[in-house]
């Protein structure tokens, strides 16, 4: 394995961190900032919200400019902004430092996906993928629980002190062991990588098509785990002191999926595709039947972090090649999973206002995924069009 995706992986998990670890900090920070519940959430939705529009935005922002550069200077923004939420004085200076951390986000993943796939033969390009994305699932898993231990012991901004050393060691790593040619592939000669030819990129079929089936993969599987918890303690029975631990068992699922699907995709991508986006919907509606059984909800977490990440590689390299390998389609491509989990979210929350119990939100998230499904069999029939003309 290349030493740059390893340098790119450390990057992905203290990116991943950043994310998931507010999570377990939450009561600690809105008591110290002496805010609401409701406006310590914003921490996590103002979060959210800027990677949605910073991916496409930093991203056309640099245009044209040499890639490992803009990476390295990625996660330096990353740095500061977790530094600055580490002092935060007030409610208002952490939200910037949210926001601040925020804008690397989806700019990294796209970006750094173009780069991992450089540094490996074409025929392992989703496997490339799969280990940058390996440092977000890994963080997904011990995010929490992390954030949770540091800050009880010695206090919420030794978290993100702790986030920032990630940091630091991941700029030097990066400095250090990414290639400058994995940032320079041949596609992007003349103006080709400049903000224009980017655009002429995006009017592709292929890459709408994709990314759609990327916003309802993601939007399905989020919208059923947004409401997890109220799950497993309401219908299956479990303890609030379980669901910990079953998150574990999903951010595991994660990081299988995450493995698997880089491998399959790179044997037969849309038939990998299919497949994932065809056993997601199966889970989801065989959860939404099995809730109530301990055991079944168990294996169905775990299936559930496992067909709801394995289709990610295969989706980024995906839009890319239909993009000509421009960066502007693999950070949309970040925007439009934050998107579907927006969506995912709110229509399982609208069921459950509605009345319909909780697990309404995995018969939702069946829907959703089994709508990304239809997208992708057309996109997939597109592809395959081309191939026979």
């Amino acid at each position: 394995m290349p030493a740059g995706l390893v340098a790119l992986a450390l990057g992905g998990f203290g990116i991943g961190l950043t994310e998931f670890v507010i999570a377990g900090l939450l009561p600690q920070v809105g008591r110290s900032l002496a805010v609401s519940e409701a406006a310590a959430g914003w921490l996590i939705s103002g979060y959210a919200l800027t990677v949605a529009v910073g991916a496409i935005a930093v991203t056309a922002a640099t245009a044209g400019l040499p890639r490992k550069p803009v990476l390295t200077g990625l996660v330096v923004l990353f740095v500061l902004g977790n530094l600055v939420s580490a002092l935060a004085p007030n409610y208002p200076v952490m939200m910037l430092g949210r926001v601040v951390a925020a804008l690397c986000h989806g700019s990294f993943f796209g970006i750094g996906s173009l780069v991992a796939r450089r540094m490996v033969a074409p025929e392992r390009a989703s496997r490339a993928v799969a280990v940058m994305f390996a440092g977000l699932t890994v963080a997904n898993v011990l995010g929490v629980p992390f954030g949770a231990l540091v800050g009880e012991r010695w206090g919420w901004r030794a978290t993100f002190w702790a986030i920032t050393g990630i940091g630091v060691v991941a700029v030097l790593a990066i400095a250090v062991l990414v290639p400058e040619w994995a940032g320079k592939p041949e596609a992007e000669t003349g103006t080709a990588g400049a903000l224009s030819g980017q655009i002429r990129a995006m009017r592709s079929r292929q890459v709408w098509l994709t990314l759609g089936a990327t916003a309802l993969s993601y939007g399905g599987m989020f919208g059923a785990f947004s409401y997890l918890a109220y799950t497993f303690t309401e219908v299956t029975g479990f303890s609030d002191t379980d669901v910990a631990w079953l998150l574990v068992v999903y951010g595991s699922g994660l990081v299988a999926g995450n493995l698997v699907g880089g491998r399959a995709a790179d044997r037969n991508r849309d038939r990998a595709l299919i497949a994932s986006l065809t056993a997601l919907t199966a889970t989801l509606a065989t959860f939404g039947l099995l809730a109530g059984s301990p055991a079944a909800s168990v294996i169905l977490t775990f299936l559930l972090g496992l067909f709801g990440f394995a289709p990610v590689p295969g989706l980024i390299t995906r839009v890319t090649d239909a993009a000509h390998g421009l960066p502007l389609a693999a950070s949309a491509n970040v925007s439009a999973s934050n998107v579907g989990n927006a969506l995912g979210a709110w229509l399982g929350g609208l069921a459950i206002s509605a009345g319909l119990g909780y697990t309404a939100p995995l018969y939702v998230g069946a829907a959703i995924v089994l709508a990304g499904l239809v997208t992708m069999l057309f996109a997939a029939y597109g592809t395959a069009g081309q191939e026979r003309q």
